[in-house]
């Protein structure tokens, strides 16, 4: 192995069985490096003058070698060769450095423990449930964050889950032969895993989990479905956990132009993803083609989510999507997402209701017609008492504000415009409808952004830093 300036990963799946690892250091954090490698079952030698408590423990029980010596360079040069891994493990930095120095001369890769610049490779936070491993890294750059992301993994994953994995490797076999078919086989694992049969298998009841798991095989046929699902405004984390779970179920995703990469992140790795979105004045696939497509793959047995950005039924044309699925007997599940308006005016402070002064929420989109017209019920919308929240309608803005106007609104009344709303780049800009459509067009707002017309504008909050 070539010197790196940049420490690699250690792969958690790398096969340590009776690899030969040397550990310097004696004590705690030594120790915490050693219990890992005999998770592994490493063959481990240390150096160190003295051992604590359990790793004296171990070398009484056999399960690790001491070489009882200081780490000076001639006992270093003489453990190293025919080593695997070296672990620079005590608590002095320049005899963890020397020894990484060492290793590095020799070709052996080398984690100096907690400092980056003279390893070659690092050592991720690990979470074990048997089979299961579950691998956390910063890149060697924030170690105590990767263990307290570990804490937080892992006490979301059930103490019986190695059992789980122990058992379905035993299944495989079984699985694989009545169910050759890999999208129906996927489905019927999947099935298992969200039923009794999981927390059977958990509990260590194979016998029962086994029959549940027949009774599945035997009643799953491969079918196609398709799931409408509202991905929030932006945020990932306003995703629901039902949005979340079926993003990992789908064999393809036909996904819009509002969805951010750090969304699409969270489908599953091996889903198709299908880009379907519409730019202004450029849609990419046409609504009845988008219809088309879900029944086509739906009937090719595949599970496809269409992914949304807000609300599959708030502008989102959910409905007319399962209206061409139901003609067609498609099986469908529809998920609703945090909408635009609730998302954006939340994460900009602004109320969409006050019980000073807006008893009502009006919700309409100021997309243009062909002709570039706007046909909205102007005297419903321009009345004190309320708020109007107005979905793509920043082309659209000067022309909006002024009807507003002109039916009746006065000019100061106030306004704002949240752009990329949710996101780490959202902008907010307040102002009334006689003075917003300057300011936007002199901020360069562009869409995705939304409106927001009415008293509640004027009790924005913005929590203090």
């Amino acid at each position: 192995m070539t010197n790196i300036s940049e420490p690699a990963w250690f792969p958690i799946a790398l096969r340590l069985d009776g690899v030969r690892v040397l550990v310097v250091g004696g004590g705690m954090i030594a120790a915490n490096k050693v219990r890992l490698l005999l998770a592994h079952r490493a063959r481990v030698e240390v150096i160190a003058g003295r051992l604590d408590a359990e790793m004296q423990r171990w070398e009484d029980e056999g399960s690790i070698t001491c070489i009882a010596s200081t780490a000076d360079e001639a006992t270093l040069r003489a453990a190293m060769p025919g080593c695997r891994l070296v672990y620079a493990a005590t608590d002095d930095r320049d005899v963890n450095r020397a020894a990484a120095s060492i290793a590095r001369a020799m070709n052996i890769p080398v984690c100096a423990v907690d400092d980056p610049q003279p390893s070659t490779f690092i050592t991720p936070a690990q979470i074990h449930r048997g089979l299961v491993r579950i691998a956390i890294s910063t890149g060697g750059a924030a170690p105590v964050l990767a263990r307290r992301l570990r804490e937080q993994v892992e006490s979301t994953i059930p103490e019986g889950t190695g059992a789980l994995a122990v058992f379905m490797q035993q299944q495989r076999e079984h699985v694989g032969t009545a169910c050759p078919d890999i999208s129906r086989r996927r489905q019927v694992w999947e099935t298992f895993l969200d039923g009794a049969g999981a927390q059977a298998a958990r509990n260590g009841d194979a016998s029962r989990a086994r029959a549940i798991l027949d009774d599945i095989i035997a009643t799953t046929a491969t079918r196609g479905e398709v799931w409408l699902v509202g991905a929030g405004p932006g945020d990932p984390d306003l995703l629901t956990l039902r949005a979340l779970h079926l993003m990992q179920n789908a064999d393809c995703v036909l996904y819009d132009q509002l969805l951010s990469p750090a969304l699409l992140d969270r489908v599953r790795r091996d889903a198709e993803l299908v880009f379907v979105g519409k730019r202004r004045n450029n849609h990419t696939m046409p609504q009845e083609e988008i219809n088309a497509e879900l029944i086509r793959r739906a009937q090719a047995g595949q599970r496809v989510l269409r992914l949304k950005g807000g609300d599959p039924f708030v502008f989102g044309r959910g409905g007319e999507e399962i209206e061409a699925l139901l003609e067609c007997a498609i099986p469908f599940q529809v998920v609703p997402g945090i909408t635009a308006a609730n998302g954006c005016a939340a994460y900009a402070g602004i109320p969409l209701t006050h019980r000073d002064c807006a008893q009502a929420c009006l919700f309409v989109t100021g997309h243009a017609r062909a002709d570039g017209t706007l046909h909205l019920p102007w005297d419903s919308m321009a009345r004190p008492g309320q708020t109007v929240v107005i979905y793509m309608g920043v082309s659209a803005l000067p022309a909006l504000c002024a009807k507003l106007v002109e039916h009746g609104l006065p000019a100061e009344w106030p306004a704002a415009i949240v752009e990329r709303g949710t996101r780490a780049d959202q902008r907010v800009l307040t102002g009334t409808l006689g003075n917003l459509p300057a300011q936007a067009a002199r901020a360069g707002v562009a869409s995705p952004a939304l409106i927001i017309v009415g008293e509640v504008v004027r009790h924005r909050v913005i929590s203090p830093a």
